[in-house]
């Protein structure tokens, strides 16, 4: 049934709807309305048997997530941002050792400079952590996901990250129906664990590998990774079956028959994207999009039958690998290479600026007439970061570059959204790139 409710919220119900039985929590914005609302229902009684504990940082939540999935518990836990690097170490002790916890990250930048606002750079920190990546591009793909991933998690041996933006859906409300928990109890089977520590049958997890063996380790974890691209497809097909919606998948296909350019992007812009391909193909402009769904492993041969046809391809990326360019870019062009596609990498969106269907609509006009390069910066203050290079070549010192690029556009800082002091809108005139 519908409710109108916060994303966080829905998250919280659809994960007590899994019934773990541990969920290891440390506050960070903006995920930390998931974990008190599993915290309120723990308390409450509603959900039971379910041991809520409050851990001393991130690191020691994903280690207690560890432990407690090597003794047979369904887990869960929930971060972002710096959080997710503080617990990096533990992030990748858990794809290595293929155990089965499951996490939302509240995708949200990663400092320096400060920032809480939303963009996919902890996500793509870890993406070589050995975790399957679902990404959300709505609140009702965020619930759905979640009960898909404990399926695929146990199924696997596997952890899964569910990826949801933070702020854009984790504190937005919206009508979003929460699968029924006999629904779920019926797509979700109780845990059987593939490793346990059992005292009555003493075994060694994480024990020391050499040389000998950890090539063969390794790549046997990835065959478990590949091994999510088949289930993912019969998982969501069968949940979307069970609960009455379709399930994304592995990818996301918006209006691309017959495209002449295909947007390609992951998470909530997708919605603005599709609005920007609407409005172009009514203005007689052959475009259309693609949403990465499951982003690890990453589903190249879906890619390529989606966008094999499309003359040019254009990834908006909300993250990027400085040195060198976008990161789902680079998937994309590895996944259509001998196809003859152009791939062109729009880094956009970053540290939650947004990202408007007016800039996406000239951007694929761009793309359409031939001129957009192949790395560029969606609505790029070019002012602010001339004057930036050219007090970095004075020989006066002009401090972090940060407060270099505040100070050209107006703004002695950023602060949240209503907080007192907030510029009412830009400082500046921002230039499409």
């Amino acid at each position: 049934m519908l409710q109108q409710v916060e994303g966080s919220q829905a998250v919280a119900e659809a994960v007590a709807a899994c019934r773990p039985r541990v969920v290891c929590a440390y506050p960070i914005t903006p995920q930390t309305h998931i974990v008190e609302a599993l915290g309120r229902m723990v308390r409450s009684g509603a959900l039971a048997p379910c041991r809520f504990l409050n851990v001393e940082s991130e690191f020691a939540a994903m280690s207690v997530a560890i432990g407690a999935s090597a003794t047979g518990a369904r887990v869960y836990t929930a971060t972002a941002s710096q959080g997710l690097l503080f617990m990096a170490e533990a992030v990748y002790n858990a794809g290595g050792l293929g155990l089965p916890v499951v996490m939302t990250l509240a995708d949200r930048a990663v400092g320096a400079p400060i920032n809480i606002w939303n963009d996919h750079s902890d996500a793509m920190a870890v993406r070589d952590a050995g975790w399957v990546q679902l990404f959300a591009s709505s609140n009702q793909e965020a619930v759905d996901q979640h009960v898909l991933a404990f399926r695929l998690a146990e199924e696997l041996s596997v952890p899964v990250m569910v990826c949801m933006d933070g702020f854009v859906l984790t504190h937005a409300t919206e009508a979003v129906s929460v699968p029924d928990p006999s629904d779920v109890d019926a797509f979700l089977p109780p845990f059987r664990p593939r490793q346990v520590l059992d005292p009555a049958d003493p075994m060694s997890i994480g024990a020391m590998v050499g040389p000998e063996a950890f090539t063969e380790v390794r790549y046997l974890a990835h065959l478990r990774m590949l091994a999510a691209l088949d289930r993912v497809p019969a998982l969501a097909a069968e949940l979307g079956e069970r609960v009455g919606r379709p399930v994304p998948a592995l990818v996301a296909p918006y209006r691309l028959q017959g495209a002449d350019v295909a947007l390609v992007a992951m998470g909530s812009v997708l919605g603005t994207i599709a609005d920007a391909v609407d409005a172009l193909r009514d203005a007689g402009h052959r475009v259309g999009a693609l949403g990465v769904t499951t982003f690890r492993p990453f589903p190249a041969a879906a890619v390529r039958d989606a966008l094999g046809a499309v003359p040019s391809v254009v990834v908006v990326d909300r993250a990027f690998s400085p040195g060198f360019g976008g990161v789902l870019a680079t998937d994309v062009a590895m996944a259509l290479a001998g196809a003859d596609v152009p791939v062109a990498s729009v880094v956009a969106g970053l540290g939650g600026r947004p990202v408007t269907e007016a800039s996406l609509r000239r951007l694929a006009e761009r793309a359409l007439d031939g001129s957009l390069e192949a790395l560029s910066f969606l609505d790029l203050d070019r002012p602010a970061v001339e004057a930036a290079l050219a007090a970095d070549g004075s020989a006066r010192p002009t401090g972090p570059t940060a407060e270099s690029v505040l100070r050209h556009r107006g703004a002695r800082s950023r602060r949240p959204p209503g907080s007192p002091g907030t510029p009412a809108g830009p400082t500046s005139t921002e230039v499409a790139s």
